[in-house]
Parts: structure tokens; C-alpha cells; sequence
């Protein structure tokens, strides 16, 4: 079985969003003004079976600027049973820790590739691929939890001047199907929040194989945060937040570099 989507998600540089009292960080995430769009295909197929092609329905984020989000803190969300994507959203820092154990990805979400493309040229600017599990059945290995769930980046600078970036990731998907899933991203420069992401990748059937390509719109950055972003290597980070039915069932981590080729 396949899957594939591509969807649109738009962001603002926070510092220059109207905020709300609690002075909290803003998202633009396709809005419902008219200004912002999203587009997808889908297309299932078993066997020899005729291919079925469905839209599939991506949700159109709202601005939390407006919303009135209420601050939450690391702290907070890790003595919390169930973490909803409101929490995430009203983080004002990159966290320090995962808040959600390996163990709550019941689902069995697992992402197997990753593609980073610039859309004006279609140049790749990042690809890494998942290699296959060479563990035998029945055997047991002392791995890290975390494996897997944290990526270094290294870009030349003028990734920091692009407008507009293609974000191509593969994933597997368990023995059960996964409704209203989810991606919450925040992106951060010495704990400022540069920008946030919402992404709806919709229904997953069971036993699946998907593929979905995240267009992400960038806001314009000064030039004095593009230099410090150059001049400070990795101090730059984001967190990934995956959400079935509002509830987190995965967080990956990032941090970036943006001095190659200097």
C-alpha cells in the first residue's frame, strides 16, 4: 500500500505578529483568511488491484496569535499524562528533553526517508535514507531509546535566504490505522522562536507505506539574525511534535548549522 500528499503550510516571524496577552509566540499555518492554501493527492493501490484515487482533506491552520494560546513550560508538560498540541504551542523555548517516551509511538510510525529541495530551482539540499534493519528475528540489542529521533543539519547560507523549501519524508505505518495525524514544528535561535509549522498529513491506513512532501513558506529573517545564525553554528533547533488524535505520540529534535562551504 502507498500513500503520497503534498500540502502547503505557511509561517511568520513571530516578533512581527500581533500578540496576544501572555505575549505568546505566533503561527500562521495556511490560515482561514483566503491568503493561504493547501493542496493534495492521494493514491491507494493492493495487488493487482485498480489503483483508487481520493483528495485527501488538508486542514487549514488558524493563526494562534488569535487564539490566545496560554504559555506552558517544559516542566509543565512532562508531568502531564496526555501532552495536546494547545501545550506544544505555547512552549516559549526549544525544550531540553523529549516529552514523550519511544514507547507511546504505538502506532509504529516509523520515517524511512527525508528529502529537503528547494522549490524555485528543485535543487536537494538534504537526503537521507533510513538503512534497512540488519537485526535478526528474536535478537536483542542494547540500542539507545533515542536513536533515531534526533538529526544534525549542515547548510551553506544561503539556505537562511530561501523563501520557500520542499520537505519530502517516507514513513511506514503499523498493523493499526491513524486518524487525524499530525506535525507541530518550532524552530528556534537561542531560545527565540523563529517560526512555527502545522501540518495535517490526514488518514493512514494500516500497513502502509506514505509518502508526503510539506511545502514550507519562510519568513523573512533581518540580516543581523542571519548573521548571528551563521556566526553561531547548532545554536539554532527545532522540535518535532507528531500528534494522533491530539494526543503526542512522537518527538523528534534537530539543530542546525547554517556555515557550510565558509
Amino acid at each position: 500500500m502507498s500513500y503520497s500528499c503534498t500540502s502547503r503550510g505557511n509561517s511568520q516571524d513571530p516578533s512581527s505578529a500581533k500578540k496576544p496577552a501572555g505575549n505568546n509566540p505566533g503561527r500562521d499555518t495556511g490560515g482561514t483568511d483566503g491568503t493561504d492554501s493547501s493542496s493534495s493527492s492521494s493514491s491507494n493501490g493492493t495487488g493487482g488491484s485498480p489503483k483508487q484515487k481520493a483528495a485527501m482533506k488538508v486542514k487549514k491552520g488558524c493563526n494562534s496569535t488569535d487564539m490566545g494560546v496560554p504559555e506552558t513550560t517544559e516542566e509543565e508538560l512532562l508531568a502531564s499524562a496526555v501532552i495536546s498540541p494547545e501545550d506544544v504551542l505555547g512552549l516559549q523555548k526549544i525544550t531540553e528533553n523529549y516529552l514523550c517516551s519511544p514507547e507511546e509511538n504505538v502506532y509504529n510510525i516509523d520515517f524511512t526517508r527525508f528529502k529537503i529541495r528547494d522549490m524555485e530551482t528543485g535543487t536537494v539540499l538534504f537526503e537521507i535514507t533510513k538503512p534497512p534493519s540488519t537485526e535478526k528475528a528474536g535478537e536483542k540489542r542494547d540500542i539507545d531509546p533515542n536513536a533515531g529521533r534526533f538529526v544534525r543539519y549542515q547548510f551553506t547560507p544561503a539556505f537562511l535566504r530561501l523563501r520557500q523549501v520542499g520537505a519530502t519524508v517516507e514513513f511506514t505505518v503499523g498493523d493499526m490505522p491513524i486518524e487525524n495525524f499530525r506535525m507541530i514544528e518550532r524552530h528556534y535561535f537561542r531560545e527565540k522562536l523563529l517560526k512555527s509549522f502545522d501540518f495535517e498529513f490526514g488518514f493512514c491506513m494500516p500497513s502502509s507505506k506514505n509518502t508526503c512532501e510539506h511545502i514550507y513558506e519562510f519568513p523573512p529573517l533581518s540580516e543581523d539574525i542571519i548573521r548571528d545564525m551563521i556566526q553561531h553554528p547548532y545554536e539554532t533547533q527545532s522540535d518535532s511534535f507528531y500528534f494522533v488524535d491530539n494526543k503526542l505520540v512522537m518527538h523528534n529534535k534537530a539543530d542546525y548549522s547554517y556555515n557550510g562551504g565558509t
